[in-house]
């Protein structure tokens, strides 16, 4: 890690997370984020994963600025981080060290994130005078959530499949330090565990992990004791059971295809097939079985994530908890820490999963590093692309669209109602896109949740996705315990 100045100076740092699912581009200006966006938003492909080059150009274009004029470029990754750790492991597994060694071969090039921005960008050489800064995957994780939060102390937990060897950690954050406390390491990954079940269920693509929460719900704790020898907790995290999973190490778990698209390997062992039988094919029935397999894949990941919180409190005692990683969008588990950890009060980045690393190892260097500027606290999540009345008109017009009416707001909010109330489906769009995974007001799918058979609707006819997938309410702030069975603000 490069030790730069630590007096305070302003700068503009482009964030960037690449060769990773969920590329993306974030701009960080004098402290303050101006513009965050995946290049899956760009590209139309689910997780893209090679070099971010359209959000790259557009968050400067967004910005109103050149290449010429970033200081710095943040990554999201470091491979030089826990080098003993991937040492030892491989010392005590000789037979996966070539595996580790094609990784670290496919990543070498992020070594040098000129050449890259000559050779996908088409920058000009002579304007590129930036210095580069590799952030540790888990400590950008860690700073997307707690410099975009109002707070000067607090516990930061972060989870996903890997990064830099590593799968969680709790943290210490203070002023503008964050210390890990404690980290968990490869091959024991909760995201590992999430998608081999998902994969033994029938969704094997990645980022199918989202889609098998919402089938959680509909099982039973039928196969409780399995999960229990599937993943054992310790004194300082967790374990996975090696039976149930295929060796780490002896193959590349994902590859990034030609499209940018990722593709992962199985990770199914040899005890699913013992206690399961055979996996669900993609198009077969949902079976009572898969059913009870997400029930038990979700409290499985429940218990564990309580028990990291639990861990994290006793080293970190405050009530102030942030939270990233791919790990944290699972909301079912964040609603329920209330009740089973001592914190009260959560900051969760809204690009939790890799597409907010462009951000966090920004924000890193803006703050940790730098100490650039004031602490900046987030508000709304719209760090995206806006479109202009005459750029939206033009876009309907190239698609042969003629039927349509400009109103005035008042008039638009007014025919919304009364179209929601009537039972039909409205597609939202306004301002700047959402930052992140979720539909947060601006490219949101509005209904009437009064009618019992809206989900089914929206599923089967709208989306054209799983009977089983949930819709998530909005609901006026004041209104909120109402809906929920809590009124914690996030």
């Amino acid at each position: 890690m490069l030790s730069l100045h630590s007096t305070s100076i302003m700068a503009v740092i482009l964030g960037i997370n690449t060769h990773h699912a969920g590329a993306s581009a974030a701009l960080v200006v004098d402290g303050v984020p101006i513009a965050a966006i995946a290049e899956e938003r760009l590209t139309r492909i689910k997780y893209y994963a090679k070099f971010p080059a359209r959000a790259v150009k557009t968050v400067l274009d967004m910005a109103g600025i050149t290449f010429k004029d970033i200081d710095y470029v943040a990554i999201g990754r470091d491979d030089s981080a826990n080098t003993l750790k991937k040492a030892e492991y491989a010392l005590r597994n000789p037979g996966k060290l070539l595996s580790l060694i094609k990784i670290r071969g496919e990543r070498t090039e992020l070594d040098d994130m000129k050449t890259l921005l000559v050779r996908e960008c088409g920058a000009n050489p002579a304007d590129l005078h930036f210095e580069q800064v590799n952030v540790e995957h888990h400590l950008a994780h860690a700073a997307s959530s707690y410099f975009i939060s109002p707070w000067e102390h607090a516990a930061a937990f972060t989870i996903d499949g890997a990064g830099d060897f590593v799968t969680a950690t709790l943290s210490e954050c203070k002023g503008k330090s964050i210390e890990i406390k404690e980290r968990v390491y490869l091959p024991h990954s909760m995201g590992f565990f999430y998608t081999m079940v998902c994969e033994f269920i029938g969704y094997s693509k990645y980022g199918d992990e989202g889609k098998v929460m919402g089938l959680a719900p509909y099982g039973k704790d039928t196969y409780h004791d399995i999960f229990e020898q599937m993943v054992i907790l310790t004194d300082k995290g967790f374990q996975l059971n090696p039976d149930f999973f295929v060796p780490f190490g002896s193959q590349s778990n994902v590859q990034i295809q030609d499209d940018g698209s990722m593709q992962v390997a199985s990770l199914v062992g040899e005890a699913m097939h013992k206690h399961f039988g055979d996996p669900r094919a993609p198009n077969d029935e949902i079976t009572q079985r898969d059913m009870d397999l997400a029930y038990g894949m979700q409290a499985t990941f429940e218990r564990v994530y309580m028990h990291m919180l639990n861990r994290l409190h006793s080293l970190v005692p405050t009530e102030r908890l942030t939270l990233a990683g791919g790990g944290a969008l699972n909301s079912v588990a964040n609603c329920k820490l209330f009740d089973q950890t001592p914190f009260t009060q959560t900051a969760i980045q809204p690009a939790a999963g890799d597409d907010g690393l462009a951000m966090g190892a920004a924000l890193y260097v803006s703050q940790a590093m730098l100490d650039d500027g004031e602490r900046w606290e987030i508000t709304n999540a719209y760090f995206g692309t806006e479109y202009s009345d005459s750029e939206v008109k033009s876009a309907l017009e190239s698609a042969g669209i003629t039927d349509y009416q400009k109103l005035e707001r008042d008039d638009l909010i007014e025919k919304t109602a009364t179209a929601i109330a009537e039972g039909n489906v409205v597609g939202w769009y306004q301002g700047r896109s959402e930052w992140g995974p979720r539909a947060l007001g601006n490219r949101s799918i509005l209904a009437n949740p009064n009618r019992d058979d809206m989900k089914d609707i929206l599923n089967a006819r709208i989306k054209r996705r799983e009977w089983f997938r949930p819709f998530a309410p909005a609901v006026l702030a004041e209104r909120q315990a109402d809906v929920f069975s809590h009124d914690h603000p996030s």
